[in-house]
Parts: C-alpha cells; sequence; structure tokens
C-alpha cells in the first residue's frame, strides 16, 4: 500500500470540533444545533456528482440531468492528482468540492487540458495571496477539433474564468470545509499521486481514523 505522507497534502480534520452551525450548551456542555443546523447538507464521503461531458460539451448531475455549457461555482475543496479512476486509465485530474444551489456539498471532475486550465487559473491566484476558495469560477465548454484523424474527432475542454466571492460567504464557505471530512469514495485510492490540495480529507493518511475503509474496499 502506498499511504501517502501527510504533508503531500493539506487536510484538516474534525477531531471533537463542533459541527458547523452548532453552539455549547453551557450547563451540560453538549453539543445543540442552532436555527441553521445542517444548513449543508453532505452525505460523508458521497458528495452529489456534477459531471463534465467532454464528448458533448455540457455539464450534468449524475450523468442524467443536462445543465448546459457552463457552471458556475465556489470551490471549498479540492486536489489535482494523478491516478487512474472510474476505469478510464492514468490520466491527470482535478477534483473540485463546492455548494451548489440546493446547498448540496458537491463535486465536478475534470481531466486532460481541463486541468492545464485550472492550474493557469491557480497561478494569478497565489501570487495575489488568494486560492480557488477566495473566487466564484465559470467554467466553459469550448469546442476542439482534431483534423489530424478522418472522419475529424471533434472534443470539448473546460475553460475557466473567475470573479472575486462575497468575503462574508468565503468565510462561512472556509469554516465549513474545516470541520466536515471532503472526499468522494468512488474516486479514492491509495496510490493516488496528489499534487496540490486544499481541505481535501484523504481517508488513507489517517487510517486510525477510518477503521472500516479497507474492509468497505
Amino acid at each position: 500500500m502506498n499511504t501517502q505522507n501527510k504533508s503531500q497534502i493539506e487536510t484538516i480534520q474534525s477531531g471533537n470540533a463542533l459541527k458547523p452551525y452548532q453552539k455549547s450548551n453551557e450547563l451540560t456542555g453538549e453539543a445543540v444545533n442552532n436555527g441553521n443546523t445542517r444548513r449543508y447538507k453532505y452525505l460523508e464521503g458521497h458528495p452529489r456528482q456534477y459531471r463534465f461531458d467532454a464528448k458533448e460539451g455540457v455539464f450534468n448531475i449524475n450523468g442524467s440531468e443536462k445543465m448546459g455549457r457552463t457552471l458556475t461555482f465556489q470551490p471549498i475543496a479540492w486536489r489535482i492528482f494523478t491516478d487512474n479512476i472510474l476505469n478510464m486509465g492514468t490520466k491527470n485530474w482535478a477534483e473540485i468540492f463546492f455548494i451548489d444551489e440546493k446547498n448540496c456539498v458537491s463535486a465536478v471532475l475534470f481531466h486532460g487540458y481541463s486541468v492545464d486550465n485550472i492550474f493557469r487559473l491557480i497561478e494569478p491566484l497565489y501570487y495575489d495571496d488568494l486560492t480557488l476558495a477566495d473566487v466564484v469560477i465559470t467554467a466553459v465548454a469550448e469546442k476542439k477539433e482534431n483534423n489530424k484523424i478522418q472522419p475529424k474527432g471533434v472534443y470539448y475542454i473546460a475553460n475557466f474564468s473567475y470573479k472575486m466571492a462575497d468575503i462574508e460567504k468565503t468565510n462561512e464557505l472556509k469554516q465549513f470545509a474545516q470541520e466536515v471530512k471532503i472526499f468522494r469514495q468512488e474516486t479514492l485510492t491509495d496510490i493516488a499521486n496528489i499534487k496540490t490540495a486544499m481541505n481535501y480529507y484523504n481517508p488513507f493518511a489517517n487510517l486510525i481514523d477510518e477503521p472500516g475503509l479497507l474492509a468497505a474496499g
């Protein structure tokens, strides 16, 4: 097993911290829910799945509910890595987690040239002391043609632009991301080569906390 060095990724564990939108009962010390309890819906390890169909050039939910050629979201966690997942062979991937319009923790995957475009987005943010968590991103499907084959091949890649996010909303999302374990079980392996990550919980780097992980796999 190739368990990754914890220093390779930025992982924030919830530990014994209060869950988001909880407060402590001053008399008993027990955690109690406030009026906004569980504002964001998240089944741990199973975020809502958004997909980018690079053949058709559209985004969809769970492979069925088509959404069009653009997707706008504010990242709360992410990782960029190389791995063989989803029976697609070894590729460069970008897995980005966000809160969708229904307040569900969601995830979207990009691969290939789209990942290169995400790195182009990260670079100027880095030099401005910002991260993807500080901006609202719009991903747009861009048509490409391969004229080296006949008939010519048509495919799509994702291009990305951003605008600054609301500071108050950003702080709220960052707090939430630090207090839950954000990952997707279906894309999890113990051999992923993670290049960069933020607020991503890697169970393989925390096997003591995840006794049932190997049995489940």
